[in-house]
């Protein structure tokens, strides 16, 4: 005889089982609901694509630079001596042949007197021997020895002016003067620095671009120069030389420019920025941002080929090889070209093969996106 547990028990056992039985139904159902609606057995997947339109881009290259002055040296003495007279003071500008110091020469001027006075008896002995070697009262070779005696009597008088010369600091060319480095009664030794002269009315830029950029570097080129110094100005200035080597360690290739600086606004040293101006690209490929997949396997596209005139296709993912960013675009440089279908938005866990419907967006074709 079965106890009352027994039977309060069976109705429970079997409700469980009609519970199992009506959760795995709903479940198979719910499973054949979902795969009848998939992309390969219902309608395609909505997709929002760009047609790619050929495009003129400018063209440029960029690169951080420094000024320097076209001429700019270090005055300094030949010679060693005493500073006897400056003539001239911190930040002057002065003109080619200035004298801005005079070290102590009493002694080599006092030397040239002698020597001038020795050379002019010995061309008044030349000058005697001339007339006399005619009508035999002297003889040739006199006449020669006086001749040298000339010579090497002037060319002690040379000697001692260019000594002289060496005592003075003079103005190799117009330029503004740095501040002052020495003092009246200082004794200077030779390398000494004086002071500096830069001429301010031009200036170079140098900056460095990758050897790859080689073949569109020209002497000639124009480039649009900035600074901190001036935010609201744009120096333009030209190639003037290109580096013959590249750069063994960071292979890069030294570019040399040069700009009128007429206000003297620029300073030999600053920091700026060269954008270097080239032929603009036609026909670019441009794609925006958005439509660019990146992966540890590198930039990929969704393409969708064979768009029928319902707007469906089939897609295909294809690497490409990617330039520089125009704003919210890209320059595509390989891997896509004018005339292909890439999807824009939706793309994400899109596999290859599958069916979509193209909804064809606004192409990006403002003039300032396509001239960065």
């Amino acid at each position: 005889m079965k106890s009352p547990a027994g039977f309060r028990a069976k109705p429970l056992v079997v409700s469980l089982i009609v519970l199992v039985a009506v959760f795995s139904a709903l479940y198979v159902w719910r499973i054949a609901r979902v795969d009848s609606q998939g992309p390969y057995a219902g309608q395609p997947i909505p997709v929002t694509a760009t047609k790619i339109v050929g495009r003129t881009v400018s063209n440029e290259l960029q690169a951080l630079g420094e000024l320097q002055a076209v001429h700019e040296v270090l005055l300094s003495p030949d010679t060693a001596g005493r500073v006897t007279a400056i003539h001239f003071e911190a930040g002057q500008m002065v003109n080619q042949g200035a004298l801005l110091l005079q070290l102590f020469d009493a002694p080599e001027q006092a030397d040239l007197l002698a020597a001038s006075a020795r050379a002019e008896f010995a061309q008044l002995q030349l000058e005697r021997a001339r007339e006399l070697v005619p009508v035999g009262a002297e003889s040739q070779e006199l006449l020669e020895q006086r001749q040298a005696e000339a010579n090497q009597a002037m060319a002690g008088v040379r000697q001692l002016e260019a000594r002289i010369i060496q005592k003075r600091i003079r103005a190799p060319f117009t330029g503004q003067l740095g501040i002052r480095r020495i003092d009246l009664g200082q004794y200077l030794n030779p390398g000494d620095v004086v002071a500096t002269l830069t001429q301010l009315d031009s200036l170079y830029i140098n900056f460095m671009l990758p050897q790859q950029a080689l073949s569109e570097l020209s002497v000639g080129a124009l480039v649009q120069v900035a600074v901190d110094a001036a935010p609201d100005r744009l120096f333009t200035a030209k190639v003037s030389s290109i580096e013959p080597k590249v750069n063994s360690e960071t292979r890069n290739i030294l570019v040399q420019a040069e700009l009128a600086n007429q206000d003297h606004s620029l300073r030999p040293g600053m920091y700026a920025s060269a954008r270097l101006e080239l032929p603009p690209e036609l026909d670019a490929v441009v794609l925006p941002l958005t439509a660019i997949q990146t992966s540890a396997f590198g930039d990929t596209v969704v393409v969708v080929r064979d768009v029928n005139p319902d707007g469906v296709g089939e897609v295909e993912t294809v690497p490409v090889t990617l330039g520089r960013r125009l704003g919210d675009d890209v320059l595509v440089e390989g891997g896509v070209n004018v005339g292909d279908v890439v999807v824009s938005a939706g793309q994400n866990r899109l596999p290859s093969g599958a069916q979509v419907k193209v909804s064809f967006g606004t192409p990006n074709t403002s003039s300032a996106a396509a001239q960065e």
